[in-house]
């Protein structure tokens, strides 16, 4: 009896034992933390839910110090913002509760009124680079540019979260190019040879966590990735992944969790989860979901809650219900809504109030507001632009509307009324830019 119970006693320690392994042992802490991007002013302290201050001065991972008990909840919020100058900087997945590991998925991204404005001008094969006057929103050239272009046919562009890059696709050559920006002055510099992508790239976007750089392949019906570092890309492994019939846009939610991919041909919205420690893809369940035809860009509302499809060739704007737990869409009631033009290009304001869609057909910019509860869009009003409006962008602070107008070689710039959302014409505009402007990014 004694040998028995000792062998029993030994088993059940041995499973006790085994139990602690796999739930970290008892008073195993475990951290808080992520990624900061955006931080070019000082001052920014963050704070958790247990009173711990974190003041960060510089782009890049962070974590607080102690740590916190499995099942404890945690919240990462903004004590104080950074100044030198002025910044807002706002928290991502920054609250929930511990579940037997680190935390390190939490984004800070920080932005400030936009400073320079880059064009692809697809004819012209190069860049052309402003300077955003502050007061007003006009477009002053910066010294050198137009800059040349390092591949052939630029379409597409985007500055990664810390403004220091620009990286362009390049149709012609199906490549992507980087250029380092001058803090200072806006001037671009080439950051090397330009890295192979598929057939015919036409759009880009960067994840929130200045990571990854993804690559839209119109032609091959894929999307190229890249790891990204000091403006260096490789391409990672599986890369490039198959999406759909001829992707146009991509954009990524705001938490950085999911790529959504716009296919003009299959008239449909594709949408892939993101891993966050490779950037590799893998489709959602439901995923691809219906769109209009020929839709062609593709906008998310800050609050990760709505997202909105322009179809030009069915000329209406389609509008969906974000699920921000599974990346799934799901249609507003009443949805789509007729635009009576061929919309090219959506931007929603920082604020989430307004959605400003560019029509091509009419050559003109709408405004809608965005109503809360639902996502649903009422047209405001509207506004002229050059010919083709192809791309419109908003600046990160909202006060500016840009419009890249394809025919016409110029950029029309508008002042956003903060109480309507409506949109007026800046001092001298339109802007001149390069032969065939298609693309418009802001640092």
């Amino acid at each position: 009896m004694k040998i028995l119970s000792t062998m029993i006693l030994g088993v059940a320690a041995g499973a006790a034992f085994s139990l602690l392994s796999c739930q970290g042992g008892i008073g195993t802490k475990y951290s808080v933390g992520g990624t900061l991007t955006g931080l070019v002013g000082s001052g920014l302290v963050l704070e958790d839910d247990s009173g711990n201050d974190l003041q960060l001065a510089s782009n890049g991972g962070f974590a607080f110090g102690g740590g916190l008990d499995d099942d404890a909840a945690y919240s990462v919020t903004v004590k104080t913002q950074p100044a030198n100058p002025t910044q807002i900087c706002i928290v991502r997945n920054g609250s929930g509760t511990i579940d037997r590991a680190n935390v390190s998925n939490v984004i800070v991204s920080c932005t400030q009124t936009g400073r320079f404005v880059y064009v692809a001008n697809q004819l012209s094969n190069d860049i052309s680079a402003f300077a955003i006057v502050s007061v007003n929103g006009a477009l002053v050239p910066v010294n050198g540019s137009p800059f040349v272009a390092t591949g052939t046919t630029p379409t597409a562009l985007v500055v990664d979260p810390n403004g220091e890059f620009l990286y362009v696709a390049n149709n012609g050559s199906g490549s992507v190019s980087a250029f380092s920006i001058d803090a200072l002055s806006g001037a671009l510099t080439s950051a090397g040879l330009p890295a192979a992508a598929g057939s015919g790239p036409g759009a880009v976007c960067i994840d929130p966590t200045d990571h990854y750089l993804y690559v839209a392949n119109l032609v091959s019906d894929n999307v190229s990735v890249y790891a990204i570092d000091n403006g260096v890309m490789r391409q990672i492994a599986g890369s490039p992944f198959s999406v759909g019939a001829e992707p146009a846009a991509l954009k990524i939610d705001p938490n950085g969790n999911f790529l959504y991919v716009t296919n003009f041909s299959g008239a449909n919205v594709a949408v892939f989860a993101i891993d966050l420690s490779t950037g590799s893809l893998s489709n959602i369940s439901g995923s691809p979901f219906g769109a209009g035809g020929g839709p062609l860009s593709i906008a998310i509302d800050p609050t990760d809650s709505f997202a909105y499809v322009a179809n030009e060739a069915a000329a209406t704007i389609e509008e969906y219900s974000l699920n921000a737990s599974t990346g799934a869409l799901t249609a507003v009631s009443g949805s789509p809504i007729a635009v009576g033009s061929s919309p090219e290009s959506l931007a929603i304001g920082p604020a989430g109030r307004y959605l400003y869609a560019a029509n091509v057909a009419v050559n003109e910019v709408a405004s809608y507001s965005i109503t809360p509860a639902s996502g649903r869009l009422s047209l405001l009003s509207t506004v002229g632009a050059g010919s083709l409006p192809i791309n419109i962008v908003v600046d990160p602070s909202g006060q500016f509307v840009y419009a890249a107008n394809y025919n016409s070689g110029d950029i029309s710039a508008y002042a956003v009324d903060a109480a309507t959302g409506a949109l007026a014409p800046v001092a001298g505009s339109p802007f001149a830019a390069g032969g065939q402007p298609h693309s418009i990014a802001i640092d």
